[in-house]
């Protein structure tokens, strides 16, 4: 993030009116085993198939694991696993736009359909608010 906002600056623009985006895949269901059970085959079988052709080792349920975990790269769980997660990518990498490609193809339509309005109508309000309430609690402190 130092380097990305050094070489704005450096190229005339404001490192504070920087916009800092996450493209991150996933999958947000009613529960966290929910999203688990639904996301990990059709993520597994596309893993090892890219695997196969780059000569990584098998993926397997501990890979999948190790990448949802807080820090790890997969959004995966309940909304409030979700939101989370980027709330801590936010603090911690300071991003401003976050985006969560879900399955296309490899998972039924309304399995899909169903995660986007989890994302829209119960992830984004969370994180929004966290947002709001440390980005006031900041202010207040200057």
């Amino acid at each position: 993030m130092k380097l990305y906002k050094r070489a704005a600056e450096k190229n005339g623009h404001d490192p504070a009116k920087l916009t800092v985006a996450s493209h991150s895949h996933g999958f947000v269901a009613e529960s966290t085993d929910i999203a688990v059970e639904k996301f990990f085959p059709p993520t597994q079988q596309a893993m090892n198939v890219l695997g196969r052709e780059r000569g990584w080792g098998a993926y397997t349920r501990a890979s999948f694991d190790q990448a949802r975990s807080l820090e790890g790269a997969l959004y995966v769980g309940d909304a409030e696993t979700v939101a989370e997660k980027i709330i801590f990518l936010r603090k911690n990498v300071g991003i401003t736009r976050f985006m969560l490609h879900v399955p296309v193809g490899s998972m039924p339509h309304e399995d899909v359909m169903k995660a986007i309005e989890l994302l829209g109508k119960e992830v984004a309000p969370i994180v929004r608010a966290e947002v709001d309430k440390w980005e006031s609690e900041e202010q207040a402190d200057l």
